[in-house]
């Protein structure tokens, strides 16, 4: 209930399982005052004992009556969440406290285990701040069961947050607190013992009875708590209407706390990462988290540490259980030495082997096939023993994902000789990372070699001092933490202003899908400005998603930058954003407007979210003149063609500029343009070549699948669906090609000649796949979901999981586009005069 990710260890190959860990052993060095850090707190009331039903209310009202009843409820989950989690708190303060008193006891005897200075320095201020959460979380829990519209809490908040003078000096003396501690541990074996394995009860509802925690974990407990407060306070104001008597107390409260974050936010910062090195110097963990390294040819999984003035990399040892878990570094670089080689320097580095796209596809598919297992072993109340070995399964999985995706090259270079690569997915991380060695190289730094002892306490501290304890996979998220977004994010990005010279510039999106961020779409480069309006529409799919990044570009011309590694991005980044996608703000069906500051850069964006069961509706059109969403037979008989004008135009235009284009087909084209497209074509305009010969060419691919998408009914029929869906299940492949080539000649005419005249030319697309990256198994990836999807009332039927549905049926409707897309070619009349072995209906 701490919002923590579960599973603490890994091994850098790959090889060891994950291992739960201890509950409270995670540090949090960082606290963020800012609201898009809010964690999903909404999750935790479906377990909190309270009493506290977490479904929202069903047919509540109309329109402002329905909006303040969600809000009602929202605010009611967030409550519950934080109840949940405010139990867990006051457990650990009561486990800090316990040994106190007999501590105390002691201390007066001829044998004392501490000093009663000692136990007074250590203990400073827990006795009050327990005093206070028990006496607010007593008034809170019965008016979160009693939860309507009358009950008011904000009084509550308000009061706790006059109460931070505690915390205060609580922060004041945390240092020394912590300093006391260790040095009695080391001196005192009996209050070694005693401060190793606190122990701490479970919520009341909860199986475990107790965990084990260090008495230095539950010491930064209360930092810790008040960013949790702070938060939670963010996410009650923007569930509560203005007029509400409880909304004015909230900002207060709102308002006290981020003033005491931010006066004690660089108290605390140093406080918890730092290592003293035996010179007695201050070396600071800066950053750290995990990265894939190209070493000796192959990938591995790293632990990166950035310090003050070095760079440590390194593998968590394997270890027996119960032992001391320690680091082992692999190298090191001072920051004196480190240089980031340009392209054009880094021509001896070793070459990134990329795995193709359709092999990391199929094992996407594979671990959401694995999820909806998991989820229906849930939902059936399976063996905790299958639940174990799947999820196992799905980790190794993961980890094959998150070690084999990275492509973009991070190169480091020690100026005495050795070069290091690391490959990433994300552009964003990669600056970040550069970003924050440049920063720390401004300071005044002197080269050095580790002896081997400075070397053993460096690597020593990494351990204790690490913010990121888990590889970042979708296993080791506790089960209420949220799956994130999956379906369809609408973004539309607008225009930026605030650059201090005219410039080329672009942006990109990224979004996180199974642990990692992937770049997703990218917008015209606006030249020559300094307030660049691109107003672009994109349609990007999400897969578990939960945050989006924007990055501005200024786009590099210069041919001697450019290098012929496809994955080096030279453009030079001019600022870069993150947002929290909170299911809750962006599943309305209006636009919701936002801006991301960076360096002091505004970047204007919309957006708004389609769920994966509201986007396999398809609605025909009202007006039967157009092509969009009316019927292929009555579009083709009214044009008198085999396959309708618009999908002969947009092949054509494809192949004749298109085709060599990387990603087509799988990079968004600017929606603005796919619909000025979209309405030429219904209104039949005599403009269309004219203006199909100017367009994006990534538009007018666009177009095309957003025509298939909007039929009435897929391409491959709603009748047929589930035989196609038997047919490719079949394992004998004289039985599959009977069946298959009996389900087209099954098709309505219209329908199957343009799905041929579409297949052959997919396969003309895959022929330049070495140019364009486009497989069989991308295109497939691409148009099997547009072209064959269940009818409504067939997909209401496995609605149980969003993921679900996508993950199974996905997988098969790739898999029979697949088949007809690596099949020798196809002749209509030959299908339709070869009746083959039988054609009784499948």
């Amino acid at each position: 209930a701490d919002f923590n990710y579960g599973a603490d260890e890994y091994d850098a190959e790959g090889n060891e399982e994950p291992k739960a860990l201890p509950e409270g052993s995670e540090t949090m060095p960082y606290i963020d005052e800012s609201p898009t850090m809010s964690p999903q707190l909404s999750a935790r009331g479906q377990d909190s004992g309270d009493g506290v039903s977490p479904t929202p209310t069903d047919g509540l009202g109309t329109g402002g009556e329905r909006d303040a009843g969600k809000g009602l409820e929202m605010r009611k989950l967030v409550l519950s969440g934080f109840l949940a989690s405010e139990e867990i708190y006051i457990n650990q303060l009561e486990a800090l406290l316990l040994p106190m008193k007999p501590l105390k006891a002691t201390a007066t005897t001829s044998q004392p285990v501490l000093t009663l200075q000692q136990i007074e320095t250590i203990f400073y201020k827990i006795q009050d701040i327990y005093e206070i959460h028990k006496e607010f979380y007593d008034s809170l829990c019965p008016k979160v069961q009693q939860w309507d519209s009358n009950v008011t809490m904000g009084h509550l908040f308000q009061k706790l947050a006059s109460q931070l003078g505690v915390y205060k000096a609580f922060v004041d003396n945390y240092k020394i607190a912590l300093e006391t501690a260790e040095k009695c541990s080391q001196s005192n074996y009996q209050f070694q013992k005693i401060s190793e394995e606190l122990k701490v009860k479970g919520p009341k509802d909860s199986k475990e009875s107790h965990t084990s925690v260090t008495m230095e974990a539950l010491l930064y407990k209360p930092i810790d708590r008040v960013t949790r407060s702070t938060l939670v306070l963010h996410d009650l104001l923007k569930h509560t209407p203005a007029d509400h008597p409880d909304y004015p107390l909230l900002q207060d409260a709102l308002r006290i706390s981020q003033n005491f974050l931010s006066s004690i936010n660089e108290d605390i910062d140093p406080r918890r990462t730092a290592v003293t090195t035996p010179k007695g110097e201050t070396r600071q963990l800066v950053k750290d988290g995990f990265l894939v390294e190209l070493s000796e040819g192959s990938r591995k999984l790293r632990h990166v540490f950035l310090f003050t003035d070095v760079l440590l990399c390194a593998k968590l040892k394997k270890t027996a259980v119960g032992k001391h878990q320690q680091y082992d570094c692999k190298w090191y670089v001072p920051l004196a030495d480190l240089v980031f080689p340009s392209p054009e320097e880094s021509e001896h580095c070793p070459q990134v082997h990329v795995i193709p796209d359709h092999e990391l596809e199929d094992m996407k598919m594979k671990i959401s096939a694995i999820k909806s297992e998991v989820q229906k072993e849930k939902a059936n109340k399976g063996q905790s023993r299958a639940i174990e070995r799947l999820k196992k399964k799905m980790f190794e999985n993961e980890f094959w994902l998150l070690l084999n995706s990275p492509a973009i090259p991070f190169r480091i270079h020690n100026r005495n000789g050795k070069s290091y690569l690391f490959l990433l997915s994300s552009d964003y991380e990669r600056s970040e990372w550069r970003e924050a060695i440049q920063r720390l190289q401004k300071k005044d730094l002197q080269a050095f070699v580790l002896s081997s002892v400075e070397l053993q306490v460096l690597t020593g501290s990494c351990f204790k001092l690490r913010t990121v304890h888990n590889i970042p996979v979708t296993s080791n998220k506790d089960d209420d933490e949220s799956p994130g977004l999956y379906g369809f994010l609408h973004v539309i990005v607008h225009s930026a202003k605030g650059f201090k010279q005219s410039a080329n510039l672009y942006c990109t999106l990224e979004v996180d899908s199974f642990g990692y961020f992937v770049s997703k779409a990218k917008t015209r480069v606006f030249r020559d400005t300094t307030e660049p309006q691109w107003n672009e529409e994109f349609e990007i799919e999400l897969e578990g998603s939960q945050s989006l990044r924007i990055l501005c570009y200024e786009k590099c011309y210069d041919k001697t930058k450019l290098n012929k590694d496809n994955n080096e991005i030279v453009d030079k980044i001019m600022g870069k954003g993150q947002i929290q996608l909170d299911p809750q703000a962006v599943q309305t069906k209006n636009w919701h407007m936002d801006v991301i500051e960076m360096n002091g850069i505004k970047v204007e964006f919309s957006m708004k979210f389609t769920s994966r069961d509201m986007s396999l509706k398809r609605t025909p059109s009202k007006k039967q003149t157009g092509v969009f969403g009316v019927k292929i037979s009555v579009v083709t008989k009214r044009e008198r063609s085999k396959v309708p004008y618009i999908v002969r135009q947009c092949i054509e235009e494809v192949e004749k500029r298109g085709i060599e284009e990387v990603g087509i087909y799988r990079i968004s084209g600017v929606a603005t343009d796919i619909q000025a497209l979209k309405a030429v074509f219904d209104a039949n305009n005599k403009d269309i070549l004219v203006m199909l010969s100017d367009m994006d060419i990534n538009a007018i691919a666009g177009t095309l699948k957003l025509y298939f998408r909007e039929l009435p009914e897929p391409l491959l029929t709603d009748r047929l669906y589930p035989a196609f869906m038997e047919g490719i299940a079949l394992s004998d492949p004289a039985a599959k090609e009977n069946c298959m080539m009996h389900l087209l000649r099954s098709l309505p005419d219209p329908n199957l000649i343009t799905f041929l005249f579409l297949l052959e030319h997919l396969k003309r697309v895959a022929e330049k796949e070495p140019i364009n990256k486009m497989s069989l198994h991308n295109l497939a990836t691409v148009f099997g979901p547009t072209l064959l999807r269940p009818s409504e009332g067939e997909s209401k039927v496995h609605l149980t999981l969003a993921s679900d549905i996508w993950s199974h049926d996905v997988m098969a409707q790739v898999q029979v586009l697949l088949y007809y897309l690596q099949h020798p070619p196809i002749s209509f009349t030959e299908l339709k005069r070869n009746t083959l072995y039988f054609s009784t209906d499948v």
